[in-house]
C-alpha cells in the first residue's frame, strides 16, 4: 500500500493557437493541432482515473494566456469535475502565463480542487487523514514575478510534504527568470517533492532529498519541442521512497529529420529516403501522429537541384502527399536545405582570390564569439527596422550567427561557381 500516489502535470497551455502552422496545414492536421493541448489534458485525466491515484497536481500555465478562452477554462474544470466524481482530489497553482490577476469567467469549480493563491498555503490531500501528506503552493498574482517565492516558503509540518510551485530552478536560459531559485533553495526547505512548472522538457533536477522534478508540457506546441510530452505520475511507499514514472500523454509529435545528401545521385534517391525515414519517425512516435522538419545536409549533386527556385517547396509538398492523409499522419512541416555544392572548401581557402579571403573571414568570425557577438549588434537594427519587423522571430544571436554564416559561404560559393562556369 503506497502513502499517497499522485500525478504531475504542468504547463497544460490549453488553446495554444499553433497559428503558424495551422495557417499551412491541410484541414484535418489543422483541426488535430488545434485539439491537441486539450486532447492531452483529457488524456491526463484519463490516466488519472486509470492509475486510482489520490490527487492531481498541475504546477501552472494551465491556459496560453492572461485573457484565458471561455473553451479553455471550460475544458479544464470538466476534466476536474471527472475528477472530482471518481473521488480525485486536485490541486492548482498559476504561473506566468495564468497569473491569478488574468481574465477569468464565473465559473464553478469542483469541491475536490484546491486552487492556491498568492500566498504560500498548505493543505492535506486526505481530509480524513490530514497529517498523512501535505500540498504547499503559491500562485502568481501577476505575470512578472521576478523573485525568489521559495524565500518566503512557510508550511505545514507533518506527513509527505509536497511543494508545488512555478518557478525556474537553476537559471534555465530558455525560459525567462521567473520566481528564481536553486535547487539548494529548495533543497534546505524541508519538503520531500518539489512538483514544479515553467521549464518546457522534463528534468529530474534532484533525485533524493527532496526529489525536484519538472515534468515538462503535455503536449509539444513547436518544432523545438520535440519527442514524447507527459507527465509523472508519482508513487510513494509507506517508507516515504519516492517512484516516478514519466507517461506521455501527447498526441502529436514533433520531430527533426537530418538527411545527408552526400551518395545522392538522383531526385528519386532523394524522395525514396525522404518517404523511408518519415515512415521510420511515424513507426517511432508510439502511435501519435507527427509533424517533422526535414533538413537536408551534406555536399553533392543534388545541391544544384535543390536550389532551383521553387524545388525545395515542390519537394515537401510531395513529401505530404504520400503521408498527410494516413491514421496517424505524417505531415511535413517545413524543408530546410543546408546542403552545400561539391566545392573542395579547403582548396579555395588555400588559394588567393576573393572566394579565399571571403571563407578566411568568414571562418575568423566564427571562431571568435567576440566578433559574432559584435556581428549581432550589428544586425540590430535591421531587425528592429518597422519595414522587416517581419523577420523578427527570426533574430539571430551570436549561438546561430555561425550557421548562418555558413550558409551565406555557400550562396556566396555557389554564385562564383556559377559565373566561373
Amino acid at each position: 500500500m503506497s502513502l499517497v500516489k499522485f500525478v504531475h502535470a504542468a504547463d497544460l497551455h490549453l488553446d495554444s493557437p499553433f497559428k503558424q502552422v495551422r495557417g499551412e496545414a491541410p484541414g484535418h492536421v489543422a483541426e488535430r493541432l488545434y485539439g491537441a493541448t486539450f486532447d492531452a489534458w483529457d488524456n491526463i485525466v484519463d490516466l488519472c482515473v486509470a492509475e486510482r491515484v489520490d490527487a492531481l497536481l498541475v504546477a501552472g500555465d494551465i491556459y496560453d494566456g492572461a485573457d484565458r478562452s471561455l473553451r479553455a477554462q471550460r475544458a479544464f474544470i470538466a476534466g476536474l469535475e471527472r475528477l472530482d466524481a471518481a473521488g480525485i482530489r486536485s490541486f492548482v497553482c498559476h504561473g506566468n502565463h495564468d497569473p491569478l490577476d488574468g481574465w477569468e469567467a464565473n465559473l464553478d469549480y469542483p469541491p475536490g480542487c484546491h486552487r492556491f493563491g498568492a500566498e504560500w498555503e498548505s493543505v492535506p490531500v486526505f481530509d480524513d487523514d490530514p497529517d498523512r501528506a501535505i500540498v504547499t503552493g503559491i500562485s502568481y498574482p501577476t505575470r512578472e514575478m521576478r523573485e525568489n517565492l521559495v524565500a518566503d516558503l512557510r508550511f505545514r509540518p507533518g506527513g509527505f510534504q509536497i511543494g508545488l510551485l512555478h518557478a525556474n530552478v537553476g537559471g534555465n536560459a530558455e525560459h525567462d527568470a521567473y520566481a528564481p531559485c536553486s535547487v539548494d533553495d529548495l533543497a534546505r526547505t524541508g519538503i520531500d517533492y518539489w512538483a514544479l512548472g515553467h521549464v518546457h522538457t522534463r528534468e529530474v533536477l534532484r533525485d533524493a532529498g527532496p526529489m525536484v522534478i519538472y515534468p515538462g508540457n503535455p503536449q509539444g506546441r513547436h518544432p523545438n519541442e520535440r519527442g514524447g510530452r507527459g507527465v509523472y505520475v508519482v508513487e510513494v511507499g509507506e517508507d516515504r521512497s519516492i517512484d516516478p514514472l514519466f507517461r506521455p500523454v501527447d498526441v502529436v509529435r514533433w520531430e527533426r529529420i537530418e538527411i545527408d545528401i552526400a551518395a545522392m545521385t538522383s531526385e528519386q534517391e532523394l524522395l525514396d529516403e525522404l518517404s523511408r525515414r518519415a515512415e521510420e519517425s511515424l513507426q517511432a512516435a508510439d502511435g501519435r501522429s507527427l509533424v517533422a522538419r526535414i533538413e537536408l545536409r551534406g555536399r553533392g549533386a543534388l545541391h544544384a537541384a535543390l536550389r532551383r527556385p521553387g524545388f525545395v517547396d515542390d519537394l515537401r509538398e510531395q513529401a505530404n502527399v504520400s503521408f498527410e492523409t494516413g491514421e496517424p499522419f505524417a505531415w511535413c512541416e517545413r524543408v530546410f536545405d543546408r546542403t552545400a555544392s561539391e566545392i573542395d572548401r579547403e582548396a579555395r581557402a588555400a588559394g588567393a582570390d576573393f572566394a579565399a579571403e571571403m571563407l578566411n573571414l568568414s571562418s575568423a568570425v566564427q571562431a571568435d564569439p567576440a566578433q559574432l557577438a559584435e556581428l549581432a549588434a550589428e544586425l540590430d537594427p535591421l531587425y528592429d527596422h518597422q519595414r522587416f519587423r517581419f523577420l523578427r522571430e527570426g533574430r539571430p544571436d551570436s549561438d546561430n550567427l555561425a550557421e548562418l554564416l555558413q550558409e551565406a559561404e555557400e550562396i556566396v560559393l555557389d554564385l562564383l561557381a556559377a559565373e566561373e562556369a
